[in-house]
């Protein structure tokens, strides 16, 4: 899929916000959905500033992805310009779609950064977390033994281990928040240590959006006449 929605809709996904997009179509990934969507166009410079009907935490994460995301990379979110309109929820499933992307993130993108700098038994700690507050105090853990390998490094002069430490204790303490964007900032951190963390993380928003109420189908060809719209200047 990665790819086909960029050339479909004749769109360009860019980090930050964006007053409005120009003839190139760049904005962001909440941005872009708010005109594929039909709705009137605003610069997105965090979830809050979604529409209602954008579930706030999967506009944060999707947001946290596009801003860190290597330009390579980004076309992968370009799917999702048709599903985050209509995705919001009540407390209860937000709540649980904030856990699914914290557990998730702490399973599968925390283990390989810990193993890069010999944290085995905190990598398998975070593997197998069963629940979100075993995932949290397990990232918690890996934050902190991430943290003394650093300052240990540091103090000893292996300055290239010391900063690998650092960034593995930067990526579990994001981890450790249960918090959309927070996981988002854990994925940017992770991808220091390999590019195949961005598909992932991806794939952890296409699962955290599945739960809950989805968003009405959106045709593509609706999406692509109202983006060549904005485009133009016309919507």
């Amino acid at each position: 899929m990665r790819g086909a929605f960029d050339h479909i809709l004749h769109w360009r996904l860019l980090p930050g916000s964006h007053a409005f997009p120009g003839p190139d179509g760049g904005t962001c990934i909440n941005e872009a959905a708010i005109v594929a969507a039909g709705l009137p166009y605003r610069a997105i410079r965090s979830s809050a500033d979604c529409p209602p009907c954008f579930s706030r935490p999967l506009a944060a994460y999707a947001l946290g992805l596009n801003d860190a995301m290597p330009d390579a990379e980004r076309p992968r979110l370009m799917s999702f310009v048709l599903r985050l309109s209509g995705s919001a929820d009540d407390p209860a499933v937000e709540a649980a779609r904030t856990a699914h992307l914290t557990l998730q993130t702490v399973r599968r993108l925390l283990p390989g950064v810990l193993e890069q700098v010999a944290l085995t038994a905190e990598a398998e700690g975070c593997r197998t977390a069963d629940h979100l507050e075993e995932a949290v105090a397990a990232a918690r853990a890996a934050s902190w033994a991430a943290g003394s390998v650093a300052d240990a490094a540091a103090r000893g002069g292996v300055w290239i281990r010391g900063a690998r430490a650092a960034a593995a204790c930067r990526a579990a303490t994001f981890a450790a928040e249960t918090d959309a964007r927070a996981a988002a900032d854990a994925a940017e951190a992770a991808a220091l240590f390999s590019p195949a963390v961005w598909a992932e993380a991806v794939a952890i928003l296409d699962e955290a959006l599945a739960i809950g109420r989805q968003a009405p189908p959106l045709a593509v060809e609706t999406a692509r006449r109202r983006m060549d719209e904005a485009r133009a200047g016309i919507a």
